[in-house]
């Protein structure tokens, strides 16, 4: 991760490419079916993005093919500004947005993580996740699709005070080759003693 988010931040010009400040605006993802392919739940979505927008905040959406085509037939893309509904980006761009978001609402589960690694607060418009520990650590705020519970938790996301990581320290692989290397060693060295 580490090192994906040093390329990252070395080539990607996203966020001079839409005109935002680090800390400045959130980050939305919206894919899962449960959301995306139930009319009421995508409805409940665009219109907290919406609230949020209207109170100033700046939404950056980079949109599945899916989700924005659901979005046009509810009629909640032409013209937008705020939301910025965009195409999908790249993985590094992606990397960059949500290291500097100020917060990500996202469906996605391996953008909860991210956030946790980067140390945004998440707010993950489901019910549940797979990574409750990120939860337990008061990272993620789980609210479902209704539009109050979104804007409250993206406007007053609670952070914790003594925030740990779960996940390690990316060092792990390190650590590993040095044992490995210090276990070869003395298994030479008592290879040696043993004739």
């Amino acid at each position: 991760m580490q090192y994906s988010i040093e390329t990252a931040e070395r080539t990607s010009k996203i966020l001079e490419r839409l005109e935002v400040r680090p800390k400045e605006y959130l980050l939305a993802t919206v894919h899962r079916a449960e959301n995306t392919d139930r009319p009421e739940n995508l409805e409940k979505i665009a219109s907290a993005f919406d609230m949020l927008a209207k109170s100033g905040e700046i939404v950056v959406f980079p949109a599945h093919p899916r989700t924005k085509k659901r979005l046009e037939t509810l009629r909640r893309v032409d013209g937008l500004r705020n939301p910025l509904v965009i195409d999908p980006v790249s993985y590094l761009d992606m990397l960059v947005l949500g290291k500097h978001a100020k917060v990500v609402l996202t469906d996605s589960g391996g953008l909860q993580k991210e956030a946790y690694w980067f140390g945004v607060p998440c707010v993950t418009l489901r019910d549940e996740t797979e990574w409750v520990e990120t939860v337990e650590a008061g990272w993620n705020t789980l609210v479902g699709t209704d539009p109050d519970r979104i804007v409250a938790a993206a406007t007053s996301p609670a952070l914790p005070v003594d925030p740990r990581s779960h996940y390690g320290d990316g060092h792990a692989a390190e650590r590993v080759v040095r044992i490995l290397a210090g276990s070869h060693e003395n298994l030479v060295s008592a290879d040696v003693t043993a004739r």
